[in-house]
């Protein structure tokens, strides 16, 4: 997620923005979560920026990926180096115009950038969660999500938009509530993992499983499985790229020396930039959190979960528009699996528009700049408010 280093195409920045926390399913109410436990108060970390209308109908919710967070534009300090992760798509005269919309961004329940997880004490004792916090799926994540536009008072989304993991939360929020969504824009994302993504995913968790400083995941007060960690988000790192990415930046060079050495010590810069890359994934996020949030990844499927295992029937259920974005050069989730959703969408009656990108960047596409994205959504984000404003309703 944030670690590119990228310049928006247009528009300017939001500049200090603030990091706030909603309390929220307190007693005497709790979160009933999909595996059957109820969890409760729950904290979620988010931040706004623009300003929500009279009327109430320019809301527009970012989802995150899937080890991002609330910061999603701006600055904290005026000594920060970088800004928020969408920073080249949120902000005055951008695609989503915070002179124009009222954005709102929360870290998912169950992370561990602020809202309430497994590396979160346990409410009513000085314990941390660790594996005891309930298993949490993308349909718990949007509930949350849910209870805090309740809280801000938001009753209907102008449009809800995200990527990859974000981009599942997109398709569960136009199905689980399709009366409070006018649009939805899931972008380089799918209905349901593959076999080929799990496996990758199973990869990582066992890798951090493995390191004996995970203890079952009862860390905290020890070393932590800072090795485990690493390994799982050097594997997640290879799947976002693509072959002709790596092929471009790195070939075959080597890092820092003329000659191969004939020992087992990282030699070729890929090596060194996937170790460096697993190594500051650990100064800022929690092993069991990565667990959790990649089995919610895997559970996920729209079609089990709203249409009795049919995408069409699943679909069935909303009544927004949408925008669905995929990218050629994307292997964790590839365009096939976004004109699937699409195809089950149109046979809905549902209004779609869909484009296959071409780009070389690979599954990370979507967070970095791009004329095509940018042209795509401020046109449909301009065209959705234009019609609630006429007649109350986008399709």
């Amino acid at each position: 997620m944030s670690e590119y280093d990228v310049t928006s195409l247009v528009g300017g920045s939001v500049g200090r923005v603030e990091k706030r926390f909603a309390t929220l399913a307190e007693p005497p109410h709790t979160l009933r979560l999909e595996c059957g436990r109820e969890i409760g108060p729950v904290t979620l970390a988010y931040e706004t920026w623009g300003e929500l209308s009279p009327e109430g109908d320019n809301c527009v919710l970012v989802c995150h990926a899937l080890t991002g967070d609330s910061h999603a534009a701006g600055y904290y300090t005026s000594e920060d180096q970088k800004p928020g992760w969408w920073d080249i798509m949120i902000g005055p005269g951008k695609p989503i115009d915070t002179d124009r919309y009222f954005v709102v961004c929360s870290n998912v329940l169950g992370s561990c950038m602020g809202s309430t997880g497994p590396a979160s004490i346990k409410p009513g004792t000085d314990e941390f969660w660790g594996m005891d916090f309930p298993i949490v799926t993308i349909g718990d994540m949007v509930e949350a999500q849910r209870l805090l536009l309740d809280n801000l008072g938001v009753k209907r989304l102008l449009s809800v938009v995200g990527g990859s993991v974000g981009g599942m939360q997109v398709l569960e929020w136009s199905v689980r509530y399709p009366e409070r969504v006018a649009s939805a824009i899931p972008l380089a994302t799918t209905c349901e993992h593959s076999a080929l993504a799990i496996a990758f995913n199973e990869v990582a968790r066992q890798a951090i499983m493995a390191d004996p400083a995970w203890n079952e995941g009862a860390y905290h007060g020890g070393p932590f499985p800072d090795y485990g960690l690493a390994v799982a988000r050097m594997v997640g790192h290879v799947t976002y790229l693509s072959d002709e990415a790596m092929r471009r930046k790195f070939g075959r060079n080597l890092q820092d020396r003329c000659s191969l050495t004939y020992r087992f010590e990282p030699e070729f810069q890929v090596e060194s930039y996937l170790r460096h890359q697993g190594r500051k994934f650990t100064e800022r996020f929690d092993a069991n959190t990565f667990l959790y949030l990649t089995k919610a990844a895997d559970y996920f499927s729209l079609a089990q979960a709203w249409g009795g295992g049919s995408l069409t029937r699943a679909f069935s259920r909303a009544a927004c528009r949408y925008l669905v974005a995929s990218f050629t050069s994307d292997w964790l989730y590839p365009t096939y699996q976004s004109r699937a959703m699409v195809q089950a969408m149109k046979k809905n009656g549902l209004q779609v528009s869909f484009c296959e990108i071409t780009a070389d960047l690979g599954h990370d596409a979507f967070l970095l700049p791009s004329a095509r994205l940018n042209s795509l959504i401020t046109g449909f984000l301009t065209d959705t408010l234009a019609r609630v404003r006429e007649g109350g309703d986008a399709l």
